[in-house]
């Protein structure tokens, strides 16, 4: 079933925001929380410090109403920089490859700083885009391809 959730991008202190969230919600955290070290090394990139690995790679929060906030850690040391622009997306999941297909390129279209759409390790098709009105949006399929 398709859904749209609200992801955001904190500097280190995701654990930290969504522990307070998950209080003043009164919800749990949809199991399983990924952790950077979960992610499989990428030769081309840096080694993780011990405690970058520790750091969230994805966690959700249900909030109200079937709503789920979502979150990642960004690194330093991939580059990462927290500013008004990227600290806040809009997450789709729609159901199927085509639909993903389309909404990407009406929302790419004109817009700027997009991924394309590409397979990812967990198993989804996945991208993101700037819109042209500097709104930024992420697609995440679990259509098998």
């Amino acid at each position: 079933m398709s859904r749209v959730s609200t992801y955001l991008n904190f500097m280190g202190n995701t654990e930290e925001a969504f522990n307070f969230y998950k209080s003043v919600f009164g919800t749990e955290f949809v199991q399983p929380i990924n952790r950077m070290g979960d992610v499989p090394p990428d030769p081309s990139m840096p080694a993780l410090s011990e405690a970058e690995k520790n750091m969230i790679m994805h966690i959700e929060l249900p909030i109200l109403a079937g709503h789920v906030l979502m979150a990642t850690d960004m690194l330093k040391s991939m580059g990462h920089e927290l500013r008004i622009g990227n600290n806040v997306t809009i997450n789709l999941e729609p159901d199927t490859r085509a639909e993903t297909d389309r909404l990407y390129a009406a929302l790419s279209a004109a817009g700027s700083d997009g991924t394309g759409m590409q397979e990812m390790f967990w198993g989804s098709y996945w991208g993101t885009c700037l819109d042209r009105f500097g709104v930024r949006w992420m697609f995440n399929c679990s259509e098998p391809a």
